[in-house]
């Protein structure tokens, strides 16, 4: 193996441990979460972290199907998130 391939594979290391450091963190905030905003907000952390862990993995394994699929999590992670927002503000989501 050369250098770049050993550099690569320990900034990887390093990213998916701070990745999921991250994701466990939003999972506590999302527990103990003192307000409705605050356990909106670690959802919303909730959904950026799982992208990022799968953009992670799509170039650990050099798979371009994970880019793919990190693109549609994140509309969904949008859309849902906006509307449990507009549901815990006005009570309905649609007007």
């Amino acid at each position: 193996m050369s250098f770049a391939e050993d550099f690569m594979n320990i900034a990887l290391i390093i990213a998916f441990c701070a990745v999921a450091i991250a994701q466990v963190m939003s999972m506590i905030r999302l527990v103990m979460g003192p307000t409705t905003g605050d356990r909106i907000l670690a959802l919303d952390t909730m959904v950026i972290n799982a992208i990022g862990l799968i953009v992670l993995l799509g170039i650990a394994q050099g798979i371009r199907i994970y880019f793919e699929a990190s693109l549609i999590i994140a509309m969904l992670g949008f859309v849902s998130t906006v509307a449990y927002a507009r549901f815990v503000l006005r009570g309905d989501i649609i007007e």
